[in-house]
């Protein structure tokens, strides 16, 4: 199998308007279609990178300093997922190229969480991710203080000035001293929405109150900003609700009349799912719940992905790792190392399914998700704004 099925959407626009071509646009000055008009001229431009702001989140909630930022729509990366795509971000690569492939991925016959990564018990992140970020230039990073020195970090930030913050407050006051210091970029992260969104869902009334303090926040850093330094604002990923277990359910209960004969050939109900019917044919799982990385055991790969077939068709595209690669979805030509980061066959999650790796069983607890290959999940805004507004 290495052709894609025929309802699968299309890859990320690697040669076109998507989030690793940002920060190649602002360092040297180009100015691409899709640039909103605000960044071109800039004397200088801050990069507020806000985790799991997609497109679809702002269309929703219209939160309004965002919702008055000129805007452009960008494609990130597959898997839609943190890791993968702030390292396209920041490199300007493609995940075939950085192979950054995943929120866990396999280096090394062992599976790497990539955001719990330290460097004292993990592989150099030079060699895992040799591409240097910002095209090697000293560019200053505000981010959390606890990402300081971790193998992510390294991986995706390394080379300039580290400001850490604990507070909102405090990465506005970070990222106005960096301009002062005469930086021509500053790159800045917040990763509120996908805290939140992860926890309680894109759908919830807490995820609506992030959204509006998050809107707060971007107001006051602009505010704080001089008049000829540009404001961009990109996400890293989308997010998408996904029912728990007792909602899916209830759900179906719910739509069920009670004199209903059962349908034993109806499709699942929404939500996560285990995955006991191919766990024999596994030897490692990597990705996330919407981008599932299966390692077939030794000589299981064709038995597993017939297996994977049959048991979640209905619920996921089912590719091999070759019918993956061949369709771009990482981008093109990855390294035999990189490739080999993947598994044998990857559950691409249809509709708002997911699927639980059995050594990571708290994936199933998340109420909001990404990492697939929806819309809500792919499509996030390029804003823009000038300071001092």
């Amino acid at each position: 199998m290495r052709h894609a099925p025929d309802d699968l959407p299309d890859p990320p626009a690697y040669d076109g308007a998507w989030v690793g071509a940002v920060v190649p646009a602002l360092l040297e000055g180009r100015q691409p279609p899709w640039l909103p008009d605000p960044l071109v001229g800039a004397r200088q431009t801050v990069l507020l990178v806000v985790d799991g702001l997609g497109a679809a989140v702002v269309d929703r909630h219209a939160p309004p300093t965002l919702a008055a930022m000129a805007r452009h729509d960008l494609d990130t990366t597959v898997p839609s997922t943190t890791a993968t795509a702030l390292t396209s971000i920041t490199t300007g690569r493609t995940p075939a190229e950085h192979g950054i492939t995943g929120y866990r991925m396999r280096v090394g016959g062992e599976v790497l969480k990539t955001l719990a990564w330290r460097t004292d018990r993990g592989p150099d992140p030079e060699t895992i991710q040799p591409h240097a970020p910002f095209a090697g230039g000293r560019v200053p990073v505000v981010t959390r203080s606890e990402f300081r020195g971790t193998g992510f970090t390294m991986a995706h930030l390394r080379g300039g000035p580290f400001l850490g913050w604990s507070t909102p407050a405090v990465l506005v006051e970070h990222t106005v001293a960096a301009v002062r210091s005469g930086a021509e970029l500053v790159y800045a992260y917040y990763d509120g929405p996908d805290k939140v969104g992860h926890e309680h869902g894109p759908d919830s009334a807490a995820f609506a109150r992030e959204i509006a303090d998050t809107d707060h926040l971007v107001a006051a850093l602009r505010a704080a900003l001089p008049p000829d330094c540009a404001l961009a604002v990109v996400a890293d990923h989308g997010m998408l609700a996904i029912p728990a277990p007792d909602d899916a359910a209830e759900d179906a209960a719910d739509d069920t009349p009670d004199d209903a004969p059962a349908d034993v050939n109806a499709a699942p109900a929404d939500g996560w799912h285990d995955l006991r019917a191919v766990r024999r044919l596994v030897s490692a799982f990597s990705g996330e719940g919407r981008f599932r990385s299966l390692h077939a055991g030794a000589g299981a790969s064709g038995r597993l992905r017939e297996a994977c077939e049959e048991a979640y068709g209905d619920r996921a595209w089912v590719l091999t790792r070759e019918a993956l690669l061949a369709g771009g979805w990482l981008g093109t030509d990855p390294s035999p190392t990189v490739a080999g980061r993947l598994g044998d066959v990857i559950l691409l999650a249809r509709d708002r399914h997911g699927f639980v790796a059995p050594d990571l069983p708290g994936e199933g607890t998340m109420r909001g998700v990404h990492g697939g290959v929806l819309p809500e999940e792919v499509r996030v805004p390029l804003l823009a704004d000038r300071g001092g507004r």
